[in-house]
């Protein structure tokens, strides 16, 4: 269920266990052959095979494009959101869903810098509203809910990177007319610095081009498994959100 396209009779007669997905994503540069909308477009798609497999098993707000994007600003294009800002903003959205009644609520992410302050927010948010027993206050990001792809399929990398070949390979079912010239993109290594530590950065200190990964192992076939992967396990997630028994922590 859409929810930009019901009347609010229609969310009134809804059950308020039903979960509610908040998509957030972002909008930021995404190397030299991709879309600055790229995290958006991406979720967008995940988010529409999403709600087509769960019919009325969950209700989907529209999708926030705005993200937490300040290692990003090196690049023209780029469009953030005040840290803190960002973090009230999400704060916002799910305390207007809890006022209309909904219990279980799931901060969809798109965008690797928008985990921290997801994570955050339902944190702070549980805290404010220790009382209530009954909520379900979750944020988790798309491709983290899915096996990575086995490598008989021809991947190159194991995680997820940016304007990767993971990323690249998605966009080429999507909007293919939107990649520019990735197979001649270098690879950048993902690195691994100072592990168990999580490092503030910057993008120019890990690629100039402003990608990392390897775009020129992308092709069409690669990002259709992909994206029937990150939509599949969004949905079982999504099924044990709705199944969720009320107070266990299971």
């Amino acid at each position: 269920m859409k929810l930009a396209e019901l009347k609010w009779p229609d969310i009134e007669a809804l059950s308020r266990d039903t979960p509610v997905v908040i998509p957030i994503a972002a909008h930021e540069q995404h190397g030299r052959h991709m879309p600055l909308h790229t995290d958006s477009l991406l979720l967008g798609e995940i988010v529409r095979r999403a709600e087509e497999q769960l019919s009325d098993k969950a209700l989907f707000a529209p999708l926030t494009w705005l993200g937490n994007s300040h290692h990003h600003m090196d690049f023209p294009g780029t469009l953030s959101a005040e840290p803190r800002v960002y973090l009230d903003l999400l704060n916002g959205l799910l305390e207007n869903l809890i006022q209309h009644g909904f219990k279980r609520l799931v901060l969809l992410n798109g965008h690797g810098g928008n985990m921290i302050p997801g994570s955050q927010v339902v944190y702070e948010l549980r805290q404010k509203l220790r009382d209530r027993t009954d909520l379900l206050l979750l944020s988790t990001t798309y491709w983290e809910n899915s096996q990575p792809p086995p490598p008989h399929d021809g991947f190159v990398q194991k995680q997820m990177g940016h304007a990767c070949e993971w990323e690249t390979s998605m966009m080429l079912v999507i909007r293919p007319e939107l990649v520019g010239d990735y197979q001649s993109a270098a690879e950048v290594p993902f690195g691994e610095s100072f592990p168990t530590a999580t490092r503030g950065w910057t993008m120019p200190e890990r690629s100039k081009a402003g990608h990392i990964g390897t775009p020129a192992a992308a092709n069409a076939q690669k990002g259709e498994i992909l994206l029937s992967c990150f939509a599949a396990g969004v949905c079982d997630f999504l099924v044990k959100v709705q199944d969720w028994d009320g107070h266990s922590w299971q």
